[in-house]
């Protein structure tokens, strides 16, 4: 039986990783912890040459394969340019928002290994200074880095060690209240990995072989657009992209229940896999709700633009104000792991 003890590891794990800075291009420590954590259960998980994490969690049929897709990296930003007066003005990683990024922590990783803590804030953030400051757009121009550190001047800035092309990480804030709700940013998508070592630790729990080969694979390029677009294993010949499930307006699935996407902007998914997806909800007594997401593209998509012959799905636990100080639920976790328990029939 996949219970809830298996929602708290997946969220155990999810914590663990979310500790750790990964915006897109800069994720090597994290899919080591990946790759140690699947390997800790038991299971050959490797890192490709592009950086994710490959893992097989066995089954019989190797010709009939599944291939689950998660991603590890977040958004982010990168300094492009050192100011005059030492503060840093960002490009940023991903679709991360300025209006969201606003008055959050950083941290500063320089090439040499240093990390300096600093804020992001609005230029001239004083409201009792800047008599624009509720009108002001918030743009990447119009935002900055102000450094935690003693810094007048670009040169300042560069005796810390930082240089444009570092990486400008922004603290993700996790936590879980007494209720079950999920706090953190980048729950975006690394509640998914957490889900799917849930989904290992189930398996390997109960010695489970799955009827048919199932692999993950845990990308690090998705929020820049390539990250499934690569190292398929033969015999694949259907993929879940495990990432949010878009919870707003106009939609239907809410912070506790799992979300299958039936169309987002790259097209609809596989009609006959979203059919698999939604009996073994209902099969397996999940909590779950059909969406189609108006601003969307996942893993999976970039696996099909490769060339791949396969058919695609997508579902994930509903998460709140995406891209942003999101939030979740343990229910849709637990909801999440009973929908890949009935897909894949173990």
């Amino acid at each position: 039986m996949l219970n809830r003890v298996y929602a708290d590891y997946a969220w155990e794990q999810t914590a663990a990783l979310l500790a750790i800075d990964s915006p897109s291009g800069y994720t090597a420590a994290a899919a080591k912890w990946v790759q140690q954590a699947f390997a800790s259960l038991g299971f050959e998980a490797k890192i490709t040459v592009k950086g994710g994490v490959i893992v097989d969690l066995g089954g019989e049929d190797k010709e009939d394969a599944v291939f689950l897709e998660a991603h590890a990296d977040t958004l982010g930003a990168m300094v492009a340019q050192i100011k005059g007066d030492g503060r840093l003005k960002l490009t940023s990683l991903g679709g991360m928002n300025p209006n969201n990024a606003e008055a959050e922590n950083v941290r500063v990783h320089t090439r040499d290994g240093k990390v300096i803590e600093g804020t992001c804030q609005l230029c001239n953030a004083s409201v009792h200074v800047n008599g624009d400051y509720s009108s002001a757009k918030r743009t990447w121009d119009s935002v900055e880095i102000v450094l935690d550190e003693d810094v007048k001047s670009a040169a300042d800035a560069r005796k810390l060690g930082i240089e444009v092309g570092d990486i400008v990480c922004f603290d993700p804030r996790t936590r879980r209240t007494d209720s079950g709700y999920l706090k953190s940013r980048f729950l975006d998508d690394k509640l998914s990995v957490g889900i799917l070592l849930g989904l290992a630790k189930y398996l390997a729990d109960n010695q489970i072989v799955p009827s048919r080969r199932v692999y993950c694979h845990v990308t690090v390029y998705e929020e820049v657009g390539h990250g499934g677009s690569a190292s398929v294993p033969a015999g694949v010949t259907e993929a879940i992209s495990v990432d949010m499930g878009c919870v707003g307006y106009g939609l239907q699935c809410t912070e506790k229940q799992v979300s299958i996407c039936a169309k987002d902007s790259g097209g609809p998914y596989s009609y006959e896999v979203t059919t698999k997806l939604i009996n073994a909800a209902k099969a397996e007594g999940a909590d779950y709700a059909v969406d189609v997401y108006p601003y969307y593209g996942s893993d999976v998509e970039a696996t099909l633009r490769s060339g791949v012959d396969i058919r695609h799905g997508l579902i994930g636990a509903g998460v709140y104000a995406s891209h942003g100080y999101e939030r979740s639920h343990m229910d849709g976790v637990h909801n999440t792991l009973l929908v890949l328990k009935g897909y894949l029939q173990v």
